[in-house]
């Protein structure tokens, strides 16, 4: 069970990241760019059909869970000095986006790509093991099954290496 908690924070690690970055961004408006219909900025190709899409009671429930999660992160002591200058609605909007599409929804993401939207910040693991906890908690809120968290979070991972200072 340890050895599985520790690989669900890794890959939660990405999907920080991606916090992170939407954060730091701060664009000036809320709306973002015309997508690309594969949205190859998402990080990722989507989950094959829309199973996880369902799973995590499709777009309604995305919202639910990202409504939930900035929630957290913007009142964690460990991180909410990250998101201080951050445009929330702009940040919401893309996670929404990118959970959606990854997920096998019928979304497309309009954000950066990882590697761009992440250079120089300086992001460390201590950041992202904070945001890990509180998209899991709220993932577990809306209830989202265990199994739909981690095929999103297998997408998620491979991105770590873009985003994460070294």
């Amino acid at each position: 069970m340890t050895q599985l908690r520790l690989s669900v924070r890794l890959v939660l690690s990405s999907l920080a990241a991606a916090v992170l970055s939407a954060a730091a961004a701060n664009a000036q408006t809320a709306e973002p760019a015309t997508p690309s219909p594969s949205a190859p900025a998402a990080g990722a190709t989507p989950i094959q059909g829309d199973a996880v899409y369902k799973a995590f009671h499709e777009r309604d429930g995305i919202q639910r869970v990202i409504d939930d999660f900035i929630g957290r992160i913007t009142s964690d002591p460990r991180i909410k000095r990250r998101f201080e200058d951050a445009n929330l609605a702009r940040l919401n909007l893309l996670l929404v986006q990118q959970v959606c599409y990854l997920t096998g929804g019928p979304c497309d993401y309009s954000g950066q790509d990882m590697r761009s939207a992440h250079q120089g910040m300086g992001l460390r693991n201590d950041d992202f093991n904070a945001l890990a906890e509180d998209l899991q908690l709220a993932m577990d809120k809306e209830g989202v099954p265990f199994s739909a968290q981690n095929r999103l979070l297998a997408k998620l991972a491979p991105m770590q290496r873009l985003i994460v200072a070294h």
